[in-house]
């Protein structure tokens, strides 16, 4: 079923590779600070104003409003893909960092005494916990789903490169190192895949299945019967008494 999914997807997941691999080669190329300094080579005002906010597409209620949108366009199936996956895949994110407690940009730069100019104003720097990026694991999880239920080649681009930019985004707002993304990227993609794979193959209850089933089980009496499931309202009859 995994290797399906691959196939049935090779724009998508072929480039999400090429990325890892790139990703991967780049850190064993460069330190961390040099990889780092690398990637943030060029920061002007604009940037700083779009990342700042497109960043906020990872913290996880981006995800969560698009489960609420299929929930209310009866997407049921869909829904509880997304929300497993974004849930999955941010607790496999929050106990990796708790084990490694990495320290992040500016607590590294302090210890290792390197001066960085390029931290942005009014953005909350955060010390520890760095490995691996909870929004890029978030944002791919999301972008990997979305490619896998509605199953369109033609999104597998906006969905890499949205889900890429929050990744850069991470790093451009000093917040993570390049192999957090990585790690974070690896993790969405992997729980994206398992989230569709356990709904699709019924592994799991579904949050919405009774939900769907009523839904789906009024459909179809409405369609061939003609009539709903539906609670009627009661109609009290009236007794009249012959006189």
């Amino acid at each position: 079923m995994m290797l399906k999914q691959l196939k049935q997807h090779p724009i998508y997941f072929g480039l999400v590779v090429l990325l890892l691999i790139l990703g991967t080669l780049f850190n064993f190329y460069f330190s961390k600070t040099e990889g780092f300094v690398w990637l943030n080579g060029f920061h002007t005002e604009a940037l700083d104003q779009f990342f700042s906010f497109y960043t906020l597409l990872g913290d996880g209620v981006c995800s969560i409003i698009v489960v609420l949108c299929l929930f209310i366009l009866k997407k049921y199936r869909k829904a509880s893909t997304l929300l497993l996956a974004f849930l999955s895949s941010s607790l496999a994110a929050q106990l990796l960092k708790r084990l490694f407690q990495l320290p992040r940009p500016k607590m590294y730069f302090e210890a290792t005494s390197f001066q960085y100019n390029h931290f942005i104003e009014g953005i909350t720097l955060h010390n520890s916990n760095s490995f691996p990026s909870g929004h890029t694991t978030s944002a791919f999880a999301l972008a990997t789903v979305l490619v896998l239920v509605f199953k369109k080649e033609k999104l597998a681009i906006p969905c890499l490169i949205g889900a890429t930019l929050v990744a850069y985004s991470r790093i451009y707002l000093a917040q993570h190192f390049l192999q957090d993304t990585i790690a974070g990227a690896l993790i969405g993609t992997i729980f994206g895949m398992l989230s569709y794979y356990c709904v699709k193959q019924k592994k799991m209850h579904l949050p919405f299945k009774n939900i769907y089933k009523k839904a789906k089980s009024e459909q179809i009496l409405s369609k061939h019967y003609g009539f709903s499931t539906k609670k009627q309202p009661l109609i009290q009859e009236e007794n009249h008494t012959a006189l």
